[in-house]
Parts: C-alpha cells; sequence; structure tokens
C-alpha cells in the first residue's frame, strides 16, 4: 500500500473483507455482466432475434472481466456503461451487437446498487443477529445477579445484570424487525428506459403490450428477486436509499447506547470490554483500561447516524425524471455507511464476547445503598410489631438524612442500619436489619422478566435463523 495516498479508515481499519467484496469494483462489474445476461435472455424469451450461441458466450466470460480493455476505452469516451459494454464485446464478438439492448446506463447502475444494498442488508442482519444471540447468552448468563439500577444516573432500585441486558436486547430486535420488513421491499428497478417509459421497448417488440410487460418480471426472476418497481423515473426512488440508510442509523442507536452504558460500567469498575494482555491502554498512564472498543462504537455509530441525512436529503432534491446531482454523493454515503456499520456491529460480537462482570465490584457498591433501598421494607415490619407508620415514615426520613450526610460530608459509610437499630422507635436489633439485606430481594421480577423475554422474544427468532449464528469478529486495531 502505498503511504502517500489517502486511504479510507473503513476499509483499512474497520470493515470487514465480506463487506468491502459487496461495494468493490468486481462485484459491480461482474453484477452488470449478469443483469446483461439476464436482459438477452429476456429479450430472447419474449421472440427477439437473440440465439443460445450469443447467451452462451455472454455466460463464459461473466467473471473474467477484462479491466483493462474497459478502463483504456473510458479514458476516449468518457462513460463507464459503454466502456464496460465495448469490453465485453471485445470478449463476446458474436453477442457483441445485443448487449445492452434496449437499454439505459441506468438498467445496469441502479439495479445493480440495488442488488448491492440487498447483499450488504443481508450480511448486516446476519451480523445483527450474532449480536443478539451473544447477548442473549449474556442475559441468560446473568439473570439473577442483582446490580444497582440507575435513573439520571443516580442510584434507584435494584435489577439484574441479565435484566440491564435485555434492554440492549430489546432495541436490537426492534432493529431487526425493520431491517426485516425493509429487506422484503427490496425490489429491482427492471428496464424501463430513459425517463421510465419503456419507449424504447415499444420499437423493440413493434408496440406488443403483453410482450413489453413481461420484461420486468422475467429479469426480476433471473436475478432473483421478487419484482420490480412498477414506475419509475429513469433511475428508483431515491427514497429507497433513506429507508435502507434509516435502518443502519436505528441500529447505529442501539450500538451507540449500548456502548455508553458499558462505558460507564466500566468507569464503576463493574463491567469491563475485552482488554489483551498485551494492549496499551494509555501512553501517559500505565495503569489504565479505557473502554476504547466501545468508545469506537459510539464514534462509528455517530457517523452512520448522521450518514442518513445525505439520501434524505439526496431523496427530497431529485428533480422530475432525474438529475445527476445524485450520483457523487450515493457513491459515498451508501457505502461508507454500510461499511462503518458493519465495522460497528463486529466491534459489538467482540465486546459482548469478552464483557467481564466484576461480582464483586457490584455487590459492594450495591449493598452501600441498599439501606436507603430497604427502608420500605423496613418500616412496613417495623408497623407490623406495633409501630405508628407517619412516626416511623419521619424518623426513617431524619435518619436516612444523617446517614447520608455521613457518606457525603464526612467519607464514612453509609451506618443507617445502625443509626435505626439503635432508634427505640423501631425496636429492632441490627441483627434483624441486617437479615433484609439480601439484594435478591430487592430486584423485582428481574429474573423471570429475563426468562420470559428469552424464551417467548428472542430465542424463537434466533433458533429460526440458527444458520447465520456463530460469528466471530475480528478487530484490527
Amino acid at each position: 500500500m502505498a503511504n502517500d495516498r489517502y486511504v479510507s479508515p473503513l476499509s483499512e481499519r474497520y470493515a470487514s473483507p465480506e463487506m468491502q467484496y459487496i461495494f468493490s469494483p468486481d462485484m459491480k462489474f461482474r453484477t452488470w455482466r449478469r443483469l446483461w445476461i439476464a436482459l438477452a435472455e429476456t429479450e430472447k424469451e419474449l421472440g427477439l432475434a437473440i440465439t443460445d450461441e450469443q447467451i452462451e458466450e455472454l455466460k463464459a466470460h461473466k467473471d473474467d472481466i477484462n479491466y483493462d480493455v474497459a478502463k483504456a476505452r473510458e479514458k476516449e469516451v468518457r462513460h463507464d456503461v459503454m466502456s464496460h459494454v465495448y469490453a465485453y464485446g471485445v470478449q463476446c464478438p458474436k453477442a457483441k451487437g445485443i448487449i445492452h439492448l434496449g437499454a439505459t446506463s441506468c438498467y445496469v447502475g441502479d439495479n445493480t446498487d440495488i442488488i448491492v444494498m440487498t447483499e450488504a442488508l443481508r450480511l448486516i442482519r446476519k451480523k445483527l443477529l450474532n449480536v443478539i444471540n451473544e447477548l442473549a447468552s449474556f442475559a441468560d448468563k446473568y439473570k439473577s445477579l442483582p446490580t444497582l439500577a440507575f435513573t439520571h444516573f443516580q442510584p434507584a432500585q435494584p435489577t439484574t445484570v441479565g435484566k440491564r441486558a435485555t434492554l440492549w436486547i430489546q432495541e436490537f430486535m426492534l432493529d431487526l424487525e425493520e431491517l426485516d420488513f425493509v429487506l422484503g421491499t427490496m425490489k429491482l428497478l427492471g428496464s424501463k428506459g430513459t425517463t421510465g417509459t419503456q419507449a424504447s421497448f415499444l420499437e423493440l417488440f413493434d408496440g406488443d403490450q403483453e410482450k413489453i410487460d413481461m420484461i420486468d418480471p422475467k429479469i426480476a426472476e433471473k436475478m432473483g428477486f421478487k419484482e420490480c418497481y412498477p414506475v419509475s423515473g429513469q433511475t428508483y426512488s431515491r427514497k429507497v436509499d433513506t429507508r435502507v440508510c434509516n435502518v443502519l442509523a436505528g441500529i447505529a442507536a442501539s450500538a451507540h447506547k449500548m456502548s455508553n452504558d458499558i462505558r460507564l460500567l466500566q468507569h464503576l469498575k463493574e463491567v469491563e470490554e475485552p482488554f489483551e494482555k498485551t494492549q496499551i491502554g494509555s501512553s501517559a498512564m500505565a495503569y489504565k483500561r479505557n473502554p476504547m472498543r466501545s468508545e469506537r462504537i459510539a464514534s462509528l455509530s455517530r457517523y452512520v447516524m448522521i450518514d442518513a441525512l445525505n439520501p434524505a436529503i439526496t431523496s427530497a432534491t431529485q428533480w422530475f425524471e432525474r438529475t445527476l446531482d445524485d450520483s457523487a454523493n450515493k457513491r459515498l454515503s451508501i457505502p461508507e455507511g454500510f461499511l462503518a456499520m458493519d465495522g460497528v456491529l463486529d466491534l459489538c460480537m467482540n465486546v459482548v464476547d469478552g464483557l467481564v462482570v466484576n461480582e464483586k465490584v457490584i455487590e459492594k457498591r450495591l449493598r452501600s445503598e441498599l439501606p436507603f433501598m430497604a427502608t420500605e421494607n423496613i418500616m412496613m415490619d417495623a408497623v407490623k410489631a406495633g409501630g405508628d407508620r407517619q412516626e416511623l415514615h419521619e424518623r426513617i426520613r431524619t435518619l436516612s438524612m444523617e446517614a447520608a450526610s455521613n457518606v457525603k460530608q464526612k467519607g464514612l459509610d453509609n451506618n443507617l442500619l445502625q443509626l435505626i437499630s439503635e432508634d427505640p422507635t423501631f425496636n429492632m436489633s441490627l441483627e434483624d436489619l441486617e437479615a433484609t439485606m439480601d439484594p435478591a430481594k430487592y430486584t423485582g421480577r428481574s429474573k423471570e422478566q429475563v426468562e420470559a423475554f428469552l424464551s417467548k422474544v428472542v430465542n424463537p427468532v434466533l433458533e429460526a435463523n440458527k444458520d447465520s449464528l456463530g460469528l466471530t469478529a475480528e478487530i484490527k486495531v
């Protein structure tokens, strides 16, 4: 690799080889040739004078693309599609005259874009399922482990580590639903001509409307799609790109939220992302273990979310049947949105698979706050023993403030239980009070919610997609 040229970090550092190939020139130009074959076969089946010999010649050279010929020709004519039509014709002299017959540049360009985005969505879907699968295992493993829950990042009622993970899973499940919907609605442009009217095919088929109606369905079937968009200008609606990138942005938002939680938990030393033995956390502070992968998830996710604005604005600014101000933007925003999302999901798989849970730290923090959270139960027990509820409420409020002051102003441990045991209003010993300090008593239905969510919602989806599971992600940096 030359060091004097800019190289996209998405290719060099973040995206997988599989996603990079989907958006590679080779994938694009091989797809062009498949589309030309599909068009020729369709036209032959509908009665045009195209021979089996010509089609077989096209098929024989569908993958051995003579890039040198196409590149040289493009220097002369300044048109990428016609350069590749020419190069294909050099290899297929018998079929030269019927390549691209009746089609426009958008026949190969736009149909290929749809095919490429569909393949990329399938890869994203596969990786998303693997992230969900890793999180499901994590949630099940820690479904009963009590931990301090936060609202406003302030101590709240306890939850479990596994229950918290289900919150991340649920957002990814919503993304999967949206992805499946968009993936299920992807259609080809077909072959509709310069303004979408199929005027060129009226000439080719002598005005035979029935035959012209069969062109798009046949092309769609040959390319593995159910159908083509029923109407178009020269291009498919750029709103399709908007829908696709909005799916990516939704996944990115979910990944960003999860990575933020992990970063905060690592600050608390409760949960830590994977850290290799030889990894350096800081160039200045050798003791540090920074959540670098989760930070990278957040960083790339923000890029994906903002990138979704590109196709939205492009869709809004297309004039009539076609303008070309979409082209340069699409060449950047669509591939890079997918490459960045691919990198995010690889990082998510890697982080979740190696999450370290520091149970003793979690227990210590929870127990330091638990006396405050147990006051409702303590008060009820005292009422049952004959105490006055209003008087007990006022005493427990006062003692709680005293204990909080000891913690915040004096740096002491939380001594609320001791203060309560010394107050005759409650008539409870320290031993009685400490017996109520089992964290599991305060996690509500966390364990049961995890089990129900996994068994009823998540696992059926994973079982239906088990052939997609088992991926591992290699992180380059």
